[in-house]
């Protein structure tokens, strides 16, 4: 769904006040200090690679990337990373493995713990039965999307199980029937300690890949609006009670009549019981295929032995789908439980979530209401003229390749010393099929056959081949954004123009001469009305008539021809 930036673009550049990683991290923090921390890279800048789309040529200097990044966020913000990862959903290195827990504890780092390695079960279980090294510094294996299961292998590292990714649904009552399955039944059917879902929030443009598989939706920063949906709920049936450091009870927890219970303690007497009901097709994730199966409304008995014998009520929290009827129930709490010598029943019917706790500590709070939705602005400036910005990109703007930051450009005249840069001059270590040139979003998926005029003054740094461009209509982003189409109007330093019909550059529908050199201002004009567009530069008529089919809506976009410094100013869309 876009770049984040590093906190090293370039081998002898450190800033760690980069992106919304930090703040994120202490609004956490805030709301409950004994939240987890893990980083976890899916690219590197391309420096790491000298040249090479691989991190582990040189293992020093990922390690000392890597460590940096965990040093920084001690030194700067007071954050304790608890946990790092390799590479996301990407091969590993045992020899870098290793050198980041050697790296790691010659920074004084020995706290922090080692997951590997974010993809499948296999190789890491079998590679860490026969390296006794390697099985000496990683401390959880970590599966992404297992489908509630586990291998052999993986069980007999008796290493900590993760599901270090999961979830990634559509966060309608399908996506919180997924999350409340998973919730359970990572640990019931593969023995799994943690799930992680991803994302958290959805923040970003709805149509970009994946649009709202977050826990809640919140993409208007222009409006304020937020939803609080479903999977948040679903998520506080189990993590109002419990804590990280809590111990699941080994039970089997399949239910007779389909779903499935977990219960966890503290050790110090308290008892957390999570029961769900999911059916088949109301708790469908994304992936894996889930294969069939059946639940029937059933009456449960528990017993509770050992020390657990002695409680005496259980305080309940229910929450029920509703789907088709409509008539959900998220997070109620309902009248406590009485447990008459170690037992209790429930009548469960489907698709219902319970929890039974020793816990009085559940809160469903009231919040005020958000503001209502609002679509994008329909005539949106920002002149990027911000003297100590609270975040390093610009709002609203969605880098899809590239990073775009605030620049003060001391040596301007005055018409141009607070812009917009982009910082990326050289590809990274990708983890998607990032595009060969640079592109940041802007606006609403939604302008359909508008009339619209997009507006930027440029500043092309890269000499002879350096280019940038405005545009309009663009329709894709994200892990598709090699394959973007839109109208893109390029300039470049040798003083030629462009109308292509792709990011790529390969459908052109008009070129010419521009006069437009490097290290000058210029602006850019982009009107599209209908089926055609046409382009002034400084101003004046350049290019028109040039007809437009397809895409027939998209956002405006701005960009660079490659991975080059190059500057923007006094964006404006209409």
């Amino acid at each position: 769904d876009g770049t984040e930036p590093s906190h090293m673009h370039y081998e002898n550049d450190e800033n760690y006040f980069r992106g919304y990683e930090w703040w994120l991290m202490k609004e956490a923090k805030k709301r409950n200090p004994k939240i987890k921390l893990i980083g976890l890279p899916w690219t590197f800048p391309g420096w790491i690679g000298k040249g090479e789309n691989w991190p582990y040529d040189y293992p020093d200097v990922t390690a000392y990337y890597v460590v940096s990044w965990i040093l920084g966020a001690k030194q700067y913000h007071d954050l304790d990373i608890d946990y790092v990862g390799i590479w996301n959903e990407r091969a590993f290195s045992s020899k870098y493995i290793k050198l980041l827990r050697y790296t790691l504890d010659k920074h004084g780092l020995e706290q922090v713990r080692i997951i590997a390695s974010d993809r499948l079960w296999e190789p890491i279980s079998f590679v860490l039965l026969i390296d006794s090294e390697l099985r000496g510094v990683v401390d959880v294996i970590g599966a992404h999307y297992p489908g509630t299961k586990t291998v052999p292998n993986a069980l007999l590292t008796k290493k900590k199980l993760w599901s270090s990714e999961d979830y990634s649904t559509f966060n309608d009552e399908v996506g919180a029937g997924c999350w409340a399955r998973i919730l359970n039944q990572n640990y019931v059917n593969g023995n799994m300690t943690s799930t992680i879902a991803w994302n958290l929030v959805a923040s970003y443009y709805e149509e970009l890949p994946f649009g709202r598989c977050g826990l809640m939706t919140a993409q208007e920063p222009w409006s304020g609006h937020y939803k609080v949906e479903a999977p948040i709920w679903i998520t506080a049936h189990t993590t109002q009670f419990t804590q990280p450091g809590w111990s699941y009870l080994q039970v089997d927890g399949h239910l007779e009549g389909g779903g499935s219970f977990v219960a966890l303690t503290d050790g110090l007497g308290n008892l957390t019981i999570i029961i769900e009901t999911m059916t088949h097709n109301h708790s469908q994730c994304i992936r894996p295929p889930l294969p069939h199966y059946s639940v029937k409304p059933q009456r449960a008995t528990f017993y509770l032995k050992g020390s657990f014998y002695m409680v005496e009520t259980l305080q309940v929290w229910h929450s029920r789908l509703g789907f088709e009827s409509g008539n959900s129930s998220l997070f109620q709490q309902l009248h406590p439980v009485k447990v008459l010598k170690g037992s209790f029943s429930l009548d469960l019917n489907v698709d219902e979530v319970y929890t039974l706790t020793t816990l009085k500590t559940g809160q469903k709070c009231g919040s005020p209401e958000p503001p209502p939705p609002q679509p994008f602005p329909s005539n949106y400036k920002d002149d990027f003229n911000i003297r100590n910005p609270p975040f390093s990109e610009a709002p609203n703007f969605a880098d899809q390749t590239g990073v775009f930051e605030y620049f003060i450009n001391a040596s301007d005249p005055g018409d141009h010393v607070f812009t917009l840069r982009q910082v990326v001059v050289q590809r990274p270590i990708t983890w998607a099929s990032d595009a060969d040139q640079t592109i940041s979003l802007i606006g609403s998926f939604q302008w359909y056959v508008v009339n619209m005029t997009v507006t930027c003054d440029v500043y092309i740094e890269k000499q002879r081949d350096g280019g940038v461009f405005i545009a309009g209509r663009v329709d894709k982003g994200g892990i598709y954004v090699r394959r973007t189409k839109g109208v893109f109007f390029w300039v470049f330093a040798d003083g030629t123009y462009r109308v292509t019909g792709d990011l790529a550059g390969e459908e052109i529908l008009m070129k010419g001469l521009s006069g437009v050199r490097d290290n000058s201002w210029h602006t850019l004009t982009l009107n599209i009305q209908g089926t055609s567009a046409s382009g002034l530069l400084n101003g004046y008529p350049l290019w028109e008539n040039v007809t437009i089919s397809k895409p027939s809506n998209g956002w405006a976009a701005i960009g660079t021809r490659s991975f080059e410094f190059a500057q923007f100013d006094n964006f404006h869309v209409e």
